[in-house]
């Protein structure tokens, strides 16, 4: 039992540091912005269903769609690093973003998908916590990481629905504020993730 209990810790830590929900509030204000109330809850209903897919699809068989695709996991962190740093750039010099527009009079809602889902929500980082905290490990493992997993993603779903709320206390301005410095920290988290994809890659030790 206080195995089973300190393996839960461990991976809830785990996961949200990579995930914080809070965190990530910001960040999907900064690409809902226009959208009406709705829209905000449809794509964050749309992110959060799609990341958990995509989580709990690599907790369970990521060993056998990395092998079948050929995929490794640094050219997955190189990858995902730029599409995070592109969006982070744009958000960050006020740039329309084609994922985030595509030029279209209504809002994008693709954005849940891409980049909220995969790779802000479930990118390379999560997906590896996710894999090697079941390595090695009994099917009961594998239901708590899917578990906590799944009260992670609910926490974020939370945090998107309630984000008007945020925007009503900070104000305008003050979103618009954090939205930058957002779109600052996406572009030093998809940098680094190159980085760390290039180290990994090359053997280059850390």
């Amino acid at each position: 039992m206080n195995e089973l209990l300190t393996f839960s810790i461990t991976v809830f830590t785990g996961f949200f540091a990579i995930m914080n929900p809070i965190a990530n509030t910001p960040v999907f204000l900064g690409l809902t912005e226009g959208f009406d109330t709705e829209s905000k809850k449809r794509v964050a209903r749309k992110a959060t269903i799609t990341a958990f897919i995509i989580g709990a699809s690599f907790t369970v068989l990521g060993k056998y769609i990395f092998d079948v695709f050929g995929i490794t996991i640094p050219a997955f962190k190189i990858t995902g690093g730029i599409l995070i740093f592109f969006v982070g750039f744009e958000m960050l010099m006020t740039v329309k973003s084609k994922v985030h527009s595509l030029g279209q009079k209504s809002p994008d809602e693709g954005i849940a998908i891409s980049p909220l889902a995969i790779p802000i929500l479930a990118g390379p980082g999560t997906i590896v916590t996710a894999m090697n905290n079941v390595n090695n490990t009994n099917f009961l493992h594998v239901d708590i990481v899917i578990g906590i997993f799944a009260l992670m993603i609910y926490l974020t779903y939370l945090a998107f629905w309630k984000s008007n709320l945020i925007v009503q206390k900070l104000g305008v301005n003050m979103i618009k504020v954090i939205g930058k410095l957002m779109g600052l920290i996406l572009a030093i988290m998809g940098t680094d993730m190159v980085i760390e994809g290039v180290k990994l890659a090359f053997n280059i030790p850390k």
